[in-house]
C-alpha cells in the first residue's frame, strides 16, 4: 500500500495486515491456476475540520514474478456529518444544521410533540428510512435556504445516473391520523418511496399544508391523502410511479402548482392527479392556476367509486391534459385550457425548461413556448411564485412566473 496509512485505510490480502511492521506489503504470495487472491479494504476517516467532501486517496500496487507491475486505485470520499439511528422526538425540538444530517433507521414524532426543521438544513435518509409523525412537523425552509430530504447515496448507478436521482432511496413522510398542523415550506423531497402519505383525519382540522415545495421522483406516490384537508399552495409534484396526487375524499385545495408526470423508470406509471370517493366524501376540491400534464394523452382520473358519497370538484383557471368534457360536469370546469395530445409538441414537455430522459435531469419552470404564460386568474393568483418571484399583472398558471 502506497500511502501507508496516512489516508485512514487498511487492508488485508490473504489474511495478512498490511500494517506498519510489516511495511505495509506482503510478498511471496502464490496464486495457482484458476485461484484468486483476497483483497480486504476498509477505512476509518481522518477527521475532516471542515463541512466540504474531502477526496482520500491510496492505491495499491501488485508485483509480479515476472517484475511487471499493476495498481489498483483506493478512493473515497470523506464528509463531517452528523448522524442519528432511530430518532425518536417525545418534545418539542429542532433540527438545525450546516453539516449533514444522516437518518438511519427513521424519525418517530410523539403525538404530543412537534419537530422543527430549520432552514437551510439537509437530511440524508438511509434506505427504508423516513419520517413517521404523530406529531407535528414544521419545516420552515427559505427561498436562499431551502430544507432538503433525500437519500444519502452519493455514488452514481452509471456514469450520467447518480444515485440522487434515483426513486426509491427512501422512504418518506407520513402523517398519522393524531397528526395535524404540519406546514412544510421550501421543502425540496426527492427521490423517495412515497413522497407524502397522510392518513384519515378529522376534516374540520387542517391536516398540512405544504407551500413553495418540490416532491419529486418518487417510486411511489407523490401526495397521497385520505379524508385529510389539505392546502398547496406554489407546489411542484413531478414524476412518479403512482400518481403524483391522489386523494381518496376530504378537503383540498391547490393553488398555482405544477403537476408533471414524466416518471422515466416504467411505463406504467399513474396520472398526475386521481380524484376517487371509494371510502370517504371528496366534500371540496378546488384547484386553481394549476398545470396538470405529463406524458400521457389523458393524465386526470376521477373515480366515484361509492355512488352515495359526495364528489364535489372545481378547477378553474387551469392547463389539463385530458379530453375536453363535454357532459354536465363542464360546469366544474372553468377558464381551462385543455392539452389536445394530437397538437401538442413532445407530449407536454414544451411547458418546462427542460426534461431530459438521457440524464434524468428536469426544470419544471417555463419555457417561452408554454401556453400557461399569462393565463392565471390575477385574482386568485399567489402574488409571489415558487422561488419568490413577484408575479407581474398578468400572471402565469403553475408554480413558476416567467421571466421575460
Amino acid at each position: 500500500m502506497e500511502g501507508g496509512n496516512q489516508n485512514g485505510f487498511r487492508v488485508n490480502v490473504n489474511g495478512s495486515d498490511l500494517s506498519n511492521t510489516t511495511g505495509f506489503r506482503t510478498s511471496d504470495i502464490e496464486l495457482y491456476k484458476n485461484d484468486s487472491i483476497r483483497v480486504f479494504v476498509e477505512l476509518t476517516s481522518p477527521i475532516n475540520p471542515t463541512n466540504n467532501i474531502r477526496l482520500l486517496e491510496d492505491q495499491l500496487t501488485f508485483t509480479l514474478e515476472s517484475n511487471k507491475q499493476q495498481t489498483v486505485l483506493l478512493q473515497a470520499y470523506t464528509w463531517n456529518a452528523l448522524s442519528y439511528t432511530n430518532l425518536h422526538i417525545t418534545t418539542d425540538s429542532v433540527l438545525s444544521s450546516t453539516q449533514p444530517i444522516i437518518i438511519y433507521g427513521g424519525i418517530k414524532v410523539d403525538s404530543t410533540a412537534t419537530l422543527t426543521i430549520a432552514r437551510g438544513t439537509t437530511l440524508y435518509f438511509h434506505a427504508g428510512a423516513g419520517i413517521d409523525v404523530y406529531g407535528r412537523l414544521l419545516v420552515e425552509g427559505t427561498p436562499d435556504a431551502p430544507v432538503t430530504l433525500r437519500g444519502d447515496r452519493l455514488d452514481r448507478m452509471f456514469e450520467e445516473l447518480p444515485y440522487n436521482r434515483v426513486s426509491g432511496q427512501w422512504k418518506g413522510i407520513r402523517f398519522y391520523s393524531s397528526s395535524y398542523d404540519n406546514k412544510l415550506t421550501y421543502a425540496d423531497i426527492h427521490s423517495t418511496f412515497d413522497g407524502i402519505v397522510a392518513d384519515s383525519s378529522d376534516i374540520t382540522r387542517t391536516k398540512l399544508t405544504l407551500n413553495a415545495s418540490s416532491i419529486h421522483n418518487c417510486q411511489g406516490f407523490g401526495v397521497s391523502a385520505a379524508n385529510s384537508k389539505l392546502t398547496i399552495n406554489n407546489c411542484v409534484i413531478s414524476n412518479t410511479l403512482k400518481d403524483c396526487v391522489r386523494l381518496d375524499g376530504g378537503r383540498v385545495s391547490l393553488n398555482n402548482c405544477t403537476l408533471a408526470q414524466f416518471y422515466p423508470f416504467d411505463a406504467a406509471r399513474g396520472s398526475a392527479l386521481q380524484l376517487t370517493a371509494n371510502r370517504f366524501p371528496l366534500e371540496s376540491f378546488s384547484c386553481i392556476n394549476t398545470l396538470i400534464t405529463g406524458y400521457a394523452a389523458d393524465v386526470l382520473a376521477g373515480d366515484k367509486g361509492n355512488k352515495s358519497l359526495a364528489f364535489d370538484y372545481r378547477f378553474d383557471h387551469c392547463i389539463l391534459r385530458t379530453p375536453k368534457v363535454l357532459t354536465e360536469d363542464s360546469l366544474r370546469y372553468t377558464n381551462v385550457v385543455y392539452e389536445n395530445p394530437a397538437d401538442t409538441l413532445h407530449t407536454g414537455k414544451k411547458h418546462f425548461v427542460q426534461i431530459d430522459e438521457k440524464t434524468f435531469s428536469y426544470d419544471f419552470r417555463l419555457s417561452n413556448s408554454s401556453t400557461a404564460i399569462d393565463k392565471a386568474d390575477p385574482v386568485t393568483a399567489i402574488p409571489t411564485d415558487r422561488n419568490a418571484v413577484t408575479r407581474d399583472n398578468k400572471p402565469d398558471i403553475g408554480a413558476y412566473e416567467y421571466k421575460h
